[in-house]
Protein backbone atom coordinates (compact mmCIF):
# COMPACT_ATOMS: atom_id res chain seq x y z
CA UNK A 1 0.00 0.00 0.00
CA UNK A 2 1.36 3.46 -1.12
CA UNK A 3 1.03 4.54 2.93
CA UNK A 4 3.51 7.60 2.56
CA UNK A 5 2.64 8.70 -1.31
CA UNK A 6 5.49 6.86 -2.50
CA UNK A 7 7.58 8.35 -6.07
CA UNK A 8 7.58 5.60 -8.87
CA UNK A 9 8.64 1.99 -9.30
CA UNK A 10 10.78 0.22 -6.56
CA UNK A 11 13.43 -1.66 -7.67
CA UNK A 12 12.84 -4.90 -7.22
CA UNK A 13 14.48 -6.53 -4.29
CA UNK A 14 13.78 -10.73 -5.47
CA UNK A 15 17.02 -9.83 -7.74
CA UNK A 16 19.20 -10.71 -5.62
CA UNK A 17 22.22 -8.24 -7.67
CA UNK A 18 20.10 -5.35 -6.05
CA UNK A 19 21.48 -6.33 -2.77
CA UNK A 20 25.42 -5.58 -1.46
CA UNK A 21 24.60 -8.55 0.87
CA UNK A 22 22.35 -11.37 1.33
CA UNK A 23 24.23 -13.87 3.56
CA UNK A 24 24.00 -16.76 4.68
CA UNK A 25 22.09 -17.02 8.01
CA UNK A 26 24.65 -18.08 10.86
CA UNK A 27 23.56 -15.73 13.53
CA UNK A 28 20.58 -15.69 15.77
CA UNK A 29 20.06 -11.69 14.91
CA UNK A 30 20.15 -9.48 11.72
CA UNK A 31 21.33 -6.44 10.92
CA UNK A 32 19.49 -4.26 7.58
CA UNK A 33 22.56 -1.54 6.55
CA UNK A 34 22.21 1.86 4.64
CA UNK A 35 25.55 3.14 3.35
CA UNK A 36 26.28 6.76 3.05
CA UNK A 37 26.23 9.03 -0.13
CA UNK A 38 28.44 6.80 -3.10
CA UNK A 39 27.01 8.45 -6.29
CA UNK A 40 30.11 11.01 -6.42
CA UNK A 41 29.57 12.49 -9.81
CA UNK A 42 30.11 15.83 -10.32
CA UNK A 43 29.52 16.25 -14.03
CA UNK A 44 27.25 19.20 -15.46
CA UNK A 45 24.58 16.28 -16.66
CA UNK A 46 24.81 13.77 -14.19
CA UNK A 47 20.98 13.19 -12.33
CA UNK A 48 20.56 14.32 -9.28
CA UNK A 49 18.62 10.80 -8.23
CA UNK A 50 21.41 7.88 -9.65
CA UNK A 51 19.80 4.91 -10.88
CA UNK A 52 20.16 1.96 -8.76
CA UNK A 53 22.52 -0.36 -11.29
CA UNK A 54 25.08 2.95 -11.83
CA UNK A 55 27.85 1.24 -11.47
CA UNK A 56 30.48 3.59 -9.70
CA UNK A 57 27.81 4.28 -7.06
CA UNK A 58 27.92 0.34 -6.23
CA UNK A 59 31.49 0.27 -6.22
CA UNK A 60 31.87 3.04 -4.01
CA UNK A 61 29.48 1.13 -1.57
CA UNK A 62 30.73 -1.73 -1.66
CA UNK A 63 33.12 -0.01 -0.17
CA UNK A 64 31.33 1.54 2.30
CA UNK A 65 29.65 -1.79 3.28
CA UNK A 66 33.35 -2.72 3.98
CA UNK A 67 34.47 -0.11 6.23
CA UNK A 68 31.58 0.48 7.95
CA UNK A 69 29.00 -2.67 7.99
CA UNK A 70 32.00 -5.38 8.55
CA UNK A 71 31.37 -4.12 12.43
CA UNK A 72 28.21 -5.76 12.85
CA UNK A 73 29.14 -8.76 10.84
CA UNK A 74 30.44 -10.70 14.02
CA UNK A 75 27.47 -10.72 15.93
CA UNK A 76 24.37 -10.54 13.18
CA UNK A 77 23.70 -11.37 9.46
CA UNK A 78 24.00 -8.57 7.78
CA UNK A 79 21.36 -7.45 5.08
CA UNK A 80 22.47 -4.58 2.84
CA UNK A 81 20.87 -3.31 -0.31
CA UNK A 82 21.14 -0.60 -2.84
CA UNK A 83 19.16 2.33 -3.36
CA UNK A 84 18.93 4.77 -5.58
CA UNK A 85 20.69 7.78 -4.27
CA UNK A 86 20.80 11.52 -4.17
CA UNK A 87 24.29 12.84 -6.24
CA UNK A 88 27.04 14.89 -3.92
CA UNK A 89 26.47 17.60 -5.94
CA UNK A 90 22.66 17.86 -5.43
CA UNK A 91 23.11 17.25 -1.71
CA UNK A 92 26.12 20.43 -1.28
CA UNK A 93 23.16 22.47 -2.39
CA UNK A 94 20.63 21.75 0.25
CA UNK A 95 20.39 22.24 4.51
CA UNK A 96 19.52 19.59 6.63
CA UNK A 97 15.51 19.93 6.25
CA UNK A 98 15.45 20.36 2.72
CA UNK A 99 17.65 17.33 2.11
CA UNK A 100 15.50 14.94 4.20
CA UNK A 101 12.50 16.29 2.25
CA UNK A 102 14.51 15.35 -1.20
CA UNK A 103 15.15 12.19 0.00
CA UNK A 104 11.08 11.46 -0.07
CA UNK A 105 11.48 10.46 -3.68
CA UNK A 106 12.70 7.30 -5.36
CA UNK A 107 15.39 7.08 -2.73
CA UNK A 108 12.43 6.33 -0.08
CA UNK A 109 10.49 3.79 -2.47
CA UNK A 110 13.59 1.90 -2.98
CA UNK A 111 14.79 1.49 1.13
CA UNK A 112 10.69 1.04 1.92
CA UNK A 113 10.64 -1.64 -0.94
CA UNK A 114 14.12 -3.34 0.40
CA UNK A 115 12.47 -3.57 3.56
CA UNK A 116 9.43 -5.02 2.90
CA UNK A 117 10.83 -7.58 1.05
CA UNK A 118 13.52 -8.51 4.04
CA UNK A 119 10.86 -8.65 6.46
CA UNK A 120 8.68 -10.82 4.02
CA UNK A 121 11.31 -13.19 2.87
CA UNK A 122 14.40 -12.59 4.49
CA UNK A 123 13.65 -12.02 8.45
CA UNK A 124 11.96 -15.12 9.61
CA UNK A 125 10.90 -13.35 12.89
CA UNK A 126 14.36 -12.84 13.83
CA UNK A 127 15.31 -9.82 16.45
CA UNK A 128 17.28 -7.12 14.03
CA UNK A 129 19.51 -3.92 14.11
CA UNK A 130 18.97 -0.95 12.16
CA UNK A 131 22.49 0.59 10.77
CA UNK A 132 23.36 3.16 8.32
CA UNK A 133 25.69 6.89 8.40
CA UNK A 134 25.12 9.81 6.45
CA UNK A 135 22.84 10.25 3.93
CA UNK A 136 22.03 6.50 4.95
CA UNK A 137 21.13 7.59 8.16
CA UNK A 138 18.82 10.23 6.50
CA UNK A 139 16.72 7.15 5.16
CA UNK A 140 17.06 5.49 8.00
CA UNK A 141 15.49 8.50 9.88
CA UNK A 142 12.76 8.14 7.91
CA UNK A 143 12.64 4.41 8.03
CA UNK A 144 12.30 4.88 11.87
CA UNK A 145 9.90 7.91 11.86
CA UNK A 146 7.49 6.47 9.30
CA UNK A 147 7.99 2.73 8.39
CA UNK A 148 7.98 1.47 11.80
CA UNK A 149 5.80 3.45 13.29
CA UNK A 150 3.69 2.53 11.23
CA UNK A 151 4.82 -1.32 11.36
CA UNK A 152 4.59 -2.22 15.38
CA UNK A 153 5.16 -5.43 14.94
CA UNK A 154 8.93 -4.75 13.61
CA UNK A 155 9.75 -2.37 15.97
CA UNK A 156 9.40 -4.47 18.46
CA UNK A 157 11.76 -6.38 17.53
CA UNK A 158 14.23 -3.64 16.96
CA UNK A 159 17.26 -4.75 19.04
CA UNK A 160 18.96 -1.22 18.14
CA UNK A 161 19.39 1.48 16.10
CA UNK A 162 22.80 2.69 15.42
CA UNK A 163 21.74 5.56 12.75
CA UNK A 164 25.44 7.79 12.91
CA UNK A 165 26.80 10.36 11.14
CA UNK A 166 23.31 12.49 10.80
CA UNK A 167 21.15 14.62 13.60
CA UNK A 168 18.50 13.68 16.10
CA UNK A 169 16.48 16.34 18.32
CA UNK A 170 14.70 16.00 21.34
CA UNK A 171 11.70 17.53 19.25
CA UNK A 172 11.90 14.64 16.73
CA UNK A 173 12.17 12.03 19.52
CA UNK A 174 8.85 14.09 21.16
CA UNK A 175 6.77 13.56 17.50
CA UNK A 176 7.90 10.24 17.68
CA UNK A 177 7.01 8.37 20.94
CA UNK A 178 8.21 4.98 21.31
CA UNK A 179 11.11 5.84 20.40
CA UNK A 180 14.24 7.04 22.44
CA UNK A 181 17.77 8.09 22.22
CA UNK A 182 20.53 5.67 23.78
CA UNK A 183 21.36 6.65 27.50
CA UNK A 184 23.94 4.36 28.13
CA UNK A 185 25.94 1.45 26.86
CA UNK A 186 23.26 -1.29 27.28
CA UNK A 187 19.85 0.09 26.88
CA UNK A 188 17.95 -1.63 24.15
CA UNK A 189 14.60 -0.64 21.67
CA UNK A 190 17.46 3.08 21.13
CA UNK A 191 18.70 5.11 18.68
CA UNK A 192 22.61 5.67 18.73
CA UNK A 193 24.25 8.42 16.98
CA UNK A 194 26.66 10.90 16.69
CA UNK A 195 29.02 13.24 14.62
CA UNK A 196 32.87 13.52 15.42
CA UNK A 197 34.32 16.74 14.80
CA UNK A 198 37.92 18.43 15.64
CA UNK A 199 37.57 21.58 18.53
CA UNK A 200 37.97 23.52 15.61
CA UNK A 201 34.83 22.85 13.48
CA UNK A 202 32.79 24.85 16.86
CA UNK A 203 30.65 27.44 15.43
CA UNK A 204 31.26 26.27 11.70
CA UNK A 205 27.72 25.00 9.69
CA UNK A 206 27.85 21.24 9.71
CA UNK A 207 25.17 19.75 7.31
CA UNK A 208 24.55 16.39 9.59
CA UNK A 209 24.92 17.93 13.01
CA UNK A 210 22.31 20.45 13.10
CA UNK A 211 20.73 22.48 15.73
CA UNK A 212 19.80 20.62 19.03
CA UNK A 213 21.69 17.32 17.66
CA UNK A 214 21.90 14.68 20.38
CA UNK A 215 24.97 12.32 20.75
CA UNK A 216 26.72 9.97 22.36
CA UNK A 217 30.07 8.67 23.28
CA UNK A 218 31.68 5.60 21.37
CA UNK A 219 33.74 5.21 23.92
CA UNK A 220 32.33 5.38 27.13
CA UNK A 221 28.91 5.45 25.93
CA UNK A 222 28.32 8.62 28.11
CA UNK A 223 26.19 11.34 26.96
CA UNK A 224 27.25 13.91 29.09
CA UNK A 225 30.84 15.57 28.39
CA UNK A 226 32.69 12.89 30.40
CA UNK A 227 36.36 12.91 28.62
CA UNK A 228 37.39 9.24 27.27
CA UNK A 229 41.14 9.46 26.05
CA UNK A 230 42.68 7.13 23.65
CA UNK A 231 43.27 4.63 26.30
CA UNK A 232 39.58 3.54 26.09
CA UNK A 233 39.80 3.03 22.19
CA UNK A 234 40.02 -0.49 22.05
CA UNK A 235 41.06 0.02 18.31
CA UNK A 236 40.29 2.03 14.97
CA UNK A 237 40.26 0.14 12.15
CA UNK A 238 41.97 2.17 8.95
CA UNK A 239 42.65 1.45 5.45
CA UNK A 240 46.74 1.15 4.59
CA UNK A 241 46.30 3.38 1.74
CA UNK A 242 49.52 2.00 0.39
CA UNK A 243 47.90 -2.03 0.56
CA UNK A 244 44.64 -1.47 0.50
CA UNK A 245 44.09 -3.18 3.51
CA UNK A 246 42.24 -2.38 6.41
CA UNK A 247 43.96 -2.72 9.89
CA UNK A 248 43.41 -2.46 13.46
CA UNK A 249 45.55 1.26 15.22
CA UNK A 250 45.41 1.62 18.48
CA UNK A 251 45.75 5.39 20.44
CA UNK A 252 43.96 7.37 17.03
CA UNK A 253 40.81 8.62 18.89
CA UNK A 254 39.73 10.40 22.19
CA UNK A 255 36.18 11.16 22.19
CA UNK A 256 34.24 13.83 24.23
CA UNK A 257 30.68 14.48 24.06
CA UNK A 258 30.25 18.48 23.21
CA UNK A 259 26.27 18.87 24.93
CA UNK A 260 25.71 22.41 23.93
CA UNK A 261 26.49 21.40 19.99
CA UNK A 262 25.45 17.49 20.11
CA UNK A 263 28.58 16.31 18.47
CA UNK A 264 31.70 13.90 19.41
CA UNK A 265 35.12 16.25 19.35
CA UNK A 266 38.15 14.18 18.82
CA UNK A 267 41.89 14.82 18.65
CA UNK A 268 42.01 12.66 15.97
CA UNK A 269 43.66 15.15 14.03
CA UNK A 270 43.25 17.19 10.28
CA UNK A 271 44.69 13.54 8.82
CA UNK A 272 40.94 12.39 9.60
CA UNK A 273 39.51 15.55 8.73
CA UNK A 274 36.87 15.43 5.97
CA UNK A 275 37.58 17.87 2.58
CA UNK A 276 36.03 21.97 3.90
CA UNK A 277 32.72 22.03 2.94
CA UNK A 278 29.26 21.12 3.81
CA UNK A 279 30.71 19.41 7.50
CA UNK A 280 32.67 22.49 8.24
CA UNK A 281 36.75 22.16 8.15
CA UNK A 282 37.71 20.07 11.04
CA UNK A 283 34.99 17.33 10.38
CA UNK A 284 35.76 13.63 10.95
CA UNK A 285 32.27 12.80 9.45
CA UNK A 286 34.03 10.43 6.99
CA UNK A 287 35.60 7.81 9.12
CA UNK A 288 32.76 8.19 12.21
CA UNK A 289 32.89 4.40 12.26
CA UNK A 290 36.23 3.77 11.56
CA UNK A 291 37.86 5.70 14.48
CA UNK A 292 35.53 3.75 17.20
CA UNK A 293 35.43 0.45 15.30
CA UNK A 294 36.29 -2.00 18.00
CA UNK A 295 34.15 -0.17 20.79
CA UNK A 296 31.24 -0.12 18.17
CA UNK A 297 31.80 -3.64 17.94
CA UNK A 298 32.08 -4.48 21.49
CA UNK A 299 28.74 -2.69 22.04
CA UNK A 300 26.73 -4.49 19.32
CA UNK A 301 27.78 -7.53 21.64
CA UNK A 302 26.71 -5.87 25.01
CA UNK A 303 23.65 -4.58 23.71
CA UNK A 304 22.57 -7.97 22.22
CA UNK A 305 23.36 -9.57 25.03
CA UNK A 306 21.40 -7.64 27.16
CA UNK A 307 18.39 -7.88 24.81
CA UNK A 308 18.54 -11.67 25.08
CA UNK A 309 18.41 -11.11 28.73
CA UNK A 310 15.34 -9.09 28.69
CA UNK A 311 13.84 -11.47 26.02
CA UNK A 312 14.55 -14.52 28.40
CA UNK A 313 12.66 -12.86 31.71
Amino acid sequence: MNTWNLVGTASDYSDKNNWINLPEITKSLDTFYLYPTSNLDMAEDAPAICPIEDEGMRAVARGMYEEQATVFEKSTNVFAPFYRQTNVKVIMGLDGASFEEFQKQEQRTDVYAALDYYFSHCNQGRSFILASHSQGSVMMKLVLGEYMMAHPEYLERMVAAYVIGYTFTPKWFADHPGLRFAEGEADTGVVISWNTEGAENKGQSNLVAGPGALAINPLNWKRDDTYAGVEENLGSRLKNEETGIYEIVRGVADARVDPERGVVISAAGPAYYAPAGVFGTASCHFVDYDLYYLNLQQNIEIRISSWNQQRRR
